[in-house]
């Protein structure tokens, strides 16, 4: 028994010790902050889903990418369209919450909405995001 409660709980026991390391260390753990990309349908669409994005502090940055060519299967059909991209800098942490909300008032049936972890970048940009994301 003590040995499946110690593997259950070494995830969370890595966990604690790397946030105690980066809080002594001032060290990144990656993972820690995710872009994520969001599919929309036009420039507003993309505009109006960024600014509720932030309005809700559910992220330190939206970046909306110009128009892209899609190709995708549709309910067995092959369909092309234009797309606008958002990338979305948040906390990993906040990822489940952002699609839920963002799958709530996206027009699409199923929009695209799938992140990716940061594994390290400039250390004062990945600050910011800390600074700029509340912890939930």
């Amino acid at each position: 028994q003590v040995v499946v409660l110690s593997l259950l709980m070494y995830p969370l026991l890595r966990s604690l010790a790397l946030q105690l390391h980066s809080a002594v260390t001032g060290s990144y753990i990656p993972g820690t902050h995710s872009i994520a990309f969001i599919n929309c349908l036009n420039e507003q669409i993309a505009r109006d889903i960024a600014r509720a994005i932030m309005d809700k502090k559910l992220a330190a940055c939206v970046n909306i990418l110009p128009k892209s060519s899609a190709l995708y299967f549709w309910k067995g059909e092959l369909e092309e369209s234009t797309e606008i991209l958002l990338l979305v800098t948040t906390r990993t942490s906040k990822i489940e919450e952002l699609s839920s909300y963002v799958r709530s008032i996206h027009p699409f049936e199923i929009p695209e909405i799938i992140s990716l972890p940061i594994d390290q970048g400039n250390p004062l940009y990945l600050k910011w995001i800390e600074e700029s994301v509340p912890r939930d």
